[in-house]
């Protein structure tokens, strides 16, 4: 297994409501001739949460952090219209991707969370990862910037 520091949080940067599957997002990242889907998880909008990459693989989501860290993207970001970033995640997704961290800090010994936005210059995930860390109970320690 490699030694994982980091959970880097993302969006798939789709609409508000646009029913994206783990597959097509899979897909997508074949079609840019990826070996395989960027991400280690995907939260889809009924809150299924869906293995992507395998952990022990080093994922394509996050320049310079891909070999110490696990990405959990989930489906949304975006408003509507495409023109805005949004905080786009359904209740079912905020429950599911609480859960996923809280049973990935166990796994992983005190990896800090982020947004892909605290790496790069980008709006991804559409929210205030740290910020949204400490209202949902994430320990302190956990949490990047």
């Amino acid at each position: 297994m490699r030694d994982i520091s980091h959970i880097i949080i993302h969006c798939s940067a789709t609409p508000e409501g646009r029913d994206v599957k783990a597959e097509e997002i899979k897909q997508w990242h074949l079609d840019k001739g990826w070996s395989d889907i960027g991400y280690h998880y995907v939260i889809e909008l009924d809150g299924c949460v869906q293995l992507g990459r395998p952990l022990d693989r080093e994922g394509a989501h996050t320049i310079g952090r891909n070999h110490d860290s696990i990405g959990v993207c989930y489906v949304g970001g975006m408003d509507k219209d495409m023109k805005e970033p949004k905080d786009t995640r359904t209740q079912a997704q905020l429950v599911a991707l609480r859960s996923l961290l809280i049973d990935l800090l166990r796994k992983f010994e005190t990896p800090q969370i982020s947004g892909h936005n605290q790496h790069s210059s980008k709006a991804c995930p559409s929210f205030d990862v740290p910020e949204w860390c400490r209202i949902v109970g994430i320990p302190e320690v956990n949490i990047f910037g």
